[in-house]
């Protein structure tokens, strides 16, 4: 039986505004049902007079849900947190210390550290230091069964997070922040990180935890930094989110990477990651390495609208489809598109039968807005790319053939996904794999299998040139293109005697219909593809 997942909240600076903050809990839990903690991060004390509190302190007023704290992050404060080892403050709310692990009865495992950054001693009260950080590194990270935690959080960010990522909007991560906490999330690995004192909401794109095609995959980290509650911009202070605990959840399922994850932002990119460096906090420096160089044009920035396990009382607008520069043939609003060869059209996809296929059902995957590669796709477009991968699977499937996929990411503008099927009679996957092996190496060209659980935008940056293919279990060869690459390399390859055995239409413009005869197999692919249609469904 799958394991119940828990609610929990999270806050930013609550600066004393705890009837703000409680009545906000009361509504939400009121509208969504009972949540099981929450997490206070940032200045849980503010300078305002001590009535308020005194009320929760006393037994007057009573939080509506068992809530969190970490400690003082100046002097001022201080005083509200007497016993360093954490303590009930008032019924229902716990400071939980200056640092240490905090373990649920659920098996869920969070790490916290109150204060910000000092590297002077002696240590202020109301900040941490390197010994704290390292002493937290080794109570957890000693033994080698070690995979991460489930929540960290601290009240500063960390420095660089905003490395590879979505804009942090006004906050320079490069500035702002503490290199301890980066360190410290680096080592822990938590699956959501919540911090606050910059007075903003900013989601960050979830990054990865391991070296993609060096390390086995792991799973990603959500960082989250939330606004002081009541502030008058309305930004997000309150975050709502279910986790499973790690120690419950099946390895597969945990190192599933989300569609819009980002490189490690604690690592350094280009020539210094390739040499061995790594964002350094003060007093230490660990090894670790990119396995591909990403030193190339960085493009567009990955879209931030990819949401997993946590509801949002503010969701975002979806973006509009960006737009070429120029006319494309591929931009399914563009007049150079020939239409009578679309298919089937998506929400944001769309399918064409393919100029010159290799057979008559070769058809393309195409974005209907202007992306260049699966690599700068939204998420909701990739959820889409998906979904027509699946039900082509299925449709080709009850047709008793196997369909294969790949897509080139060199000398051309507009995304196409090629799907080209073959008769299961023709040859096995392993057939259709030692084929595309055995004509790379032919070609000296590098075509590394990507590990289960990885994808494609774990491996490639915005702007890098690529080639992949995909074969009907999942399986992904990929190779990256670095100076030359032909151009009909996939097609020649399927066209083969290894496996559809028609060497002379490898080349596309040697397979060209007339106009009548695309028309015609585009309303026969149409008529045989309805049933299983899913966009009927919508």
């Amino acid at each position: 039986m799958a394991q119940k997942p828990l609610r929990l909240l999270a806050c930013g600076d609550v600066e004393g505004k705890f009837d703000v903050l409680f009545n906000r809990v009361r509504v939400i839990q009121k509208k969504s049902g009972n949540f099981d903690l929450l997490l206070c991060v940032g200045n849980f004390f503010g300078s305002t007079p001590d009535a308020e509190w005194e009320k929760y302190k006393t037994g007057i007023k009573k939080a509506p849900i068992q809530t969190y704290v970490l400690g003082a992050n100046n002097q001022e404060t201080v005083k509200y947190f007497q016993d360093a080892d954490g303590c009930e403050l008032a019924e229902n709310i716990t400071y939980l210390g200056r640092k240490g692990i905090f373990t649920g009865s659920s098996g869920l495992q969070i790490v916290y550290l109150s204060g910000t950054e000092s590297l002077n001693e002696p240590v202020p009260g109301y900040s941490f230091s390197p010994k704290d950080v390292s002493s937290l590194r080794t109570m957890l990270c000693s033994t080698s069964q070690f995979k991460g935690v489930d929540i960290l959080l601290t009240s500063p960010w960390p420095k660089y997070v905003g490395n590879f990522g979505n804009s942090s909007g006004e906050v320079d991560t490069k500035k702002c922040g503490s290199a301890l906490v980066s360190s410290l999330a680096t080592d822990l690995k938590p699956r959501y990180h919540f911090a606050a004192l910059e007075k903003t909401y900013y989601e960050r794109l979830p990054y990865r935890n391991h070296i993609v095609l060096q390390e086995n995959a792991q799973h990603a980290t959500r960082f989250i930094a939330l606004a002081n509650v009541g502030n008058p911009e309305k930004k997000k202070y309150l975050y709502a989110f279910s986790i499973v605990p790690m120690k419950l959840m099946e390895t597969a399922e945990l190192v599933k990477q989300p569609p819009d994850v980002t490189e490690n932002p604690y690592r350094k990119s280009g020539k210094e990651a390739s040499m061995g460096k790594q964002i350094s906090a003060p007093e230490e420096e660990s090894a670790c390495q990119f396995f591909f160089d990403l030193n190339e044009k960085q493009g567009r920035k990955r879209s931030s609208t990819g949401r997993d396990n946590k509801s949002s009382p503010h969701p975002k607008q979806p973006r509009k489809p960006p737009q070429p520069p120029g006319p494309c043939w591929f931009c399914l609003a563009s007049p150079e598109v020939e239409k009578h060869l679309v298919v089937n059209i998506g929400t944001h996809c769309y399918l064409a039968l393919a100029k010159g296929g290799l057979s008559d059902d070769h058809v393309l995957i195409l974005p209907i807005g202007h992306y260049q590669s699966v690599v700068e796709l939204s998420t909701e477009v990739v959820e889409e790319v998906e979904k027509y991968k699946v039900t082509l699977r299925r449709f080709f499937k009850s047709r008793g053939k196997r369909c294969v996929l790949f897509e080139r990411n060199y000398k051309s503008h507009h995304l196409q996904l090629q799907v080209i099927p073959v008769p299961l009679s023709c040859c096995t996957t392993d057939d259709i794999k030692d084929a595309f092996v055995t004509q790379a190496e032919q070609q000296q060209i590098e075509l590394l299998e990507i590990p289960e659980h990885s994808d494609i935008k774990q491996i490639a940056q915005p702007g890098a040139a690529y080639f992949y293919v995909e074969l009907d279990t999942g399986e992904k060869l990929f190779h990256r293109i670095k100076k030359n690459f032909p151009l009909q390399f996939g097609r020649e390859v399927l066209a083969s005697e290894a496996i559809l055995n028609i060497p002379d239409k490898s080349d596309w413009r040697q397979c060209q219909l007339s106009k009548e005869e695309e028309e015609m197999l585009a309303r026969r692919f149409r008529k045989d593809f309805e049933p299983f249609d899913f966009t009927l469904d919508d």
